[in-house]
C-alpha cells in the first residue's frame, strides 16, 4: 500500500444484485441464476459481478482488499 492510500481505499462493498435487474445481455450470461454478487468500491464504482458470495470475498482478498457485506 503507498502512503497516499488509506484503509477506506481497500474497502470494497459485496451487495446482491437481481439478476433481472440487470441488462438483458448480462441476464443472458447469469445461466439462469436469480442472484449474482457485485464488488463496489467506496465512490459506489462497480468492480466485478460475480456469481456467488463466496467468490467475491476471494475475488477481494486476492486483490488485497478488504470486503464488506451490503444488504
Amino acid at each position: 500500500m503507498n502512503t497516499t492510500q488509506t484503509p477506506n481505499d481497500r474497502m470494497v462493498y459485496v451487495r446482491p444484485v437481481a439478476v433481472a435487474d440487470l441488462p438483458e445481455d448480462v441476464q443472458e450470461q447469469a445461466e439462469g441464476l436469480v442472484t449474482l454478487y457485485a464488488l463496489h468500491n467506496a465512490d459506489g464504482e462497480q468492480l466485478a459481478l460475480v456469481r456467488n458470495r463466496s467468490l467475491a470475498f476471494q475475488l477481494a482478498l486476492q486483490n488485497d482488499l478488504a470486503p464488506v457485506n451490503v444488504h
